[in-house]
């Protein structure tokens, strides 16, 4: 895995550094990179004829595992809940790109439950990723991400959550402190999800201004985005833009030195970005 670049990125009269991890590989990059590190190591060592997994139809984990099963020419079946009519007549965003990757994109409510519950047992042959990487196996490729910023242990990361596995494993071997926020569930939620990883190394959670629905459209995203992007770089309109609004709400929390760690998920904002003209006609 190649050393992503950082970059000094000025904003609203604020000099912070970028860790650009969009930039570590033009398919195969960000956080998903990170976290599916192992399994890129594994699949060189192991014969595997098909990967199976399961999330959302716009899912940035999906289109990175796609990537993934088209490099070791691997078989791959992504359940989700459910693809509008509309998504499957005009694909659009991480769901188009995984369909030109040759992934099995299968909609299984029931699968997915009984795969969250490890209800199914699996021949040797075929390699179950739970929804986003959120698992141990994270740990090898986040670490290597934080032996890269450990040079710069005198200055404070952030970062947007998820599942919350890059940020914990993140602190686990950075030097420094990090911070991030909670941007799909709450932050008891975040708490939840680092507690069946790992008891200790947690980082400190910076508070919302306000709740922010998962996936929904809020105009003040969209806006901070487009500043950002206006700026210099562009970022995900789903993480990053509640992201940014945390760091320049906090700056005196975070410090005189900040860096902000990009991880990727560009893709996506194909869709996001209909969604919001279609409901505020920017």
């Amino acid at each position: 895995m190649n050393n992503s670049p950082i970059q000094k990125f000025e904003f609203r009269g604020k000099l912070f550094l970028v860790k650009r991890d969009d930039l570590l590989h033009p398919d195969f990059s960000g956080n998903k990179a990170r976290k599916f590190y192992y399994y890129f190591k594994y699949l060189q060592k192991n014969k595997i004829k098909k990967i199976i997994s399961y999330g959302s139809n716009q899912s940035n984990a999906m289109y990175s595992l796609s990537v993934l099963a088209k490099m070791f020419n691997i078989e791959l079946d992504y359940y989700v809940k459910y693809i509008s009519p509309n998504l499957k007549s005009n694909p659009i965003g991480n769901y188009k790109y995984t369909l030109l990757n040759k992934t099995n994109i299968i909609e299984d409510e029931e699968m997915i439950e009984k795969l969250k519950n490890n209800e199914i047992t699996f021949d040797k042959d075929i390699l179950l990723i739970k929804e986003g990487g959120a698992n141990k196996e994270a740990e090898m490729g986040i670490k290597i991400l934080a032996d890269e910023l450990n040079e710069y242990s005198d200055y404070n990361i952030f970062l947007p959550s998820g599942t919350g596995v890059t940020s914990l494993y993140l602190q686990k071997h950075f030097k420094g402190e990090v911070f991030t926020c909670s941007c799909v569930g709450d932050d008891e939620y975040l708490i939840k999800q680092w507690n069946e990883l790992e008891n200790d190394y947690h980082p400190t959670i910076i508070k919302k201004y306000k709740k922010f629905r998962f996936g929904k459209l809020y105009k003040e995203n969209y806006q901070i985005w487009l500043e950002l992007k206006q700026a210099g770089i562009e970022f995900d309109l789903l993480y990053d833009a509640i992201g940014w609004q945390v760091v320049m709400n906090n700056l005196d929390i975070l410090g005189k030195n900040i860096i902000y760690i990009h991880q990727g998920g560009l893709k996506g904002n194909e869709s996001m970005i209909q969604r919001y003209q279609e409901k505020f006609s920017f």
